[in-house]
Parts: structure tokens; sequence; C-alpha cells
């Protein structure tokens, strides 16, 4: 049988419908997850390095070299910025287990503190002796530890095991603006 005009007609108009119906939803689906990202986000392409004798415009050494790195570190560095990010995943997890479980919030300050310190050697274990020298002495400098603070400094800093909490599972915005990344915590269910 041989189709009409009309139902040919038809046709030639609901593909191009249909097809644009199915785009649109599949660019939702990219904007919804776009907007439902959550941990490791990378925000832009990495920036091509710098000639070490440029001034640096931040005060963290950390940034400064990572400004300076040949791409291919710059690469490995990201990488390692976001093994770090997912560790800090492990962490909003453990708050939750810990809290549904009854524990205390210097508890769980003093254990996710632990877990942060271990996550630095960690992530650190994939870096140049140079780059692990340049946190080290930033963090002895400033805490007096190469790990960073300890739950009581922190908890002497911030006077409540809550911001203790808060802060231990923070990560440097300036860090990882440099390693074109946004850390976005994701929910925890």
């Amino acid at each position: 049988m041989r189709p009409s005009p009309s139902s040919s007609l038809v046709r030639r108009a609901l593909v191009p419908l249909v097809a644009a119906v199915a785009l649109l939803g599949t660019a939702g689906s990219a904007v919804a997850g776009a907007v439902e990202a959550c941990g490791s986000v990378i925000t832009s392409p990495l920036a091509p390095p710098v000639p070490s004798d440029d001034p640096c415009p931040s005060a963290d050494p950390v940034v400064c070299r990572i400004r300076v790195l040949p791409m291919d570190e710059k690469v490995e560095a990201q990488r390692t910025r976001m093994r770090y990010h997912g560790l800090l995943e492990d962490m909003h997890r453990t708050e939750a287990d810990m809290r549904a479980a009854g524990f205390t919030d210097e508890e769980i300050a003093r254990e996710l503190v632990d877990m942060r310190n271990q996550a630095k050697e960690i992530t650190r274990a994939g870096m140049t002796p140079e780059e692990v020298r340049v946190l080290e002495e930033r963090n002895i400098a400033k805490y007096g530890n190469p790990l960073g603070p300890t739950a009581d400094q922190l908890y002497a800093k911030y006077g409540s095991w809550q911001q203790v909490i808060d802060a231990s599972m923070r990560t440097s915005y300036a860090v990882d603006r440099e390693l074109s990344l946004e850390y976005r915590p994701c929910p925890v269910v």
C-alpha cells in the first residue's frame, strides 16, 4: 500500500520535531548533570606553564610551584588533587556514619583530622620530592608539623569541635583553582 501525501507530509514534519525533542532532552540531562556534578569538577583547561621568573600573584608557595610546572607534571598534579578530593569524599561518609552511630563531635573531629593527614600522606606519595618539600616546609612553618595542624591545634584555633570537623574537610581554593578544579562535596546517602 502506498502512503498518502498527507501521511508523508506529517512524517516529514514529525521527524525533525522528534529529533529536536530528543536533543532537548539530552541537553537538559547535560545541564542537570552539570548542576549536580560533585567531587572533583574540572572547570577549565589547565593553564600553560609560566616562566619561573614570572612574579607569582599568590602568597601560597604551592600555587607558585604549580604555575611553573611543565604541562605533563601539571596534569599529574591535577590527577593527584582529584584523588585527594576523593579522599575528602570518604571523610564526608565517615562523618555521616559516625554521627549515625552516636559519636561525639570531638570523636568525629579527631578521626577526620587523622584521615585528612593520612590523605595528605597518600597523595604526597605520588608527588616529586620537590613538591613534597614545598608542602612540608609550608606546614612546618605554619603548624610545626609536616602534615598540618593537629586536632588540638584546630580546636584551639576554632573553639569548637564542629568547626574542626568543617575545617578538616576543606580544600585550598587557590590550589584547586590553579589546577582548574573545584571541589563540590557529594550528597551523603
